[in-house]
Order: structure tokens, then sequence, then C-alpha cells
């Protein structure tokens, strides 16, 4: 008799666990999955066209800059702001 309640209570358990928490862990670690692919996809995607559309930028507008970069493209447009400390 006592067997018979074991068991059974034992198979109810393992029951409740591979059904409550097993296969719903497995289940979302499978959608984590898939939308991390996603993400990464989609990343990639953006990535590669910006490349593309800096690429296209390039092409269209050859670089003329003295060596300086970017300092001398602000300090020639004026966008520079000299930085004061308010205390």
């Amino acid at each position: 008799m006592f067997k018979v309640l074991f068991w059974s209570l034992a198979i109810y358990f393992l029951y409740r666990f591979i059904f409550g928490l097993v296969i719903p862990v497995s289940r979302t670690a499978n959608q984590l999955k898939k939308k991390m692919a996603e993400m990464q996809a989609q990343q990639a995607y953006q990535q590669q066209e910006a490349y593309q559309s800096q690429q296209s930028g390039n092409q269209q507008k050859p670089a003329s800059n003295s060596g300086n970069g970017a300092f001398s493209n602000a300090s020639s447009k004026g966008d520079y702001l000299d930085f004061e400390e308010v205390k």
C-alpha cells in the first residue's frame, strides 16, 4: 500500500517538476536564442548598410583635409566653442 502511494507521489512530483520547470525553461531558452540570432542578424544588416552608405558617401565627396581630420573641419566651420568652467 505504501509503495503504491510513494510511487504515485514520486510520479506526480516528477510530472510537476518536468512540466512546471524543465519544459518552460527550455522553451524560454530556445526563444531567447532565436531572438538573439534575429537581433544579431539585424545589427549585422544595419552595419552593412551603414558601411555601404559611408563608402558611397566617400566616393561622392573627395577628401580635401590637410591631415588634421575632424579638428580642421570643426575649426574651419566655427563649431568649436571655448569651455568656461562655471563655479
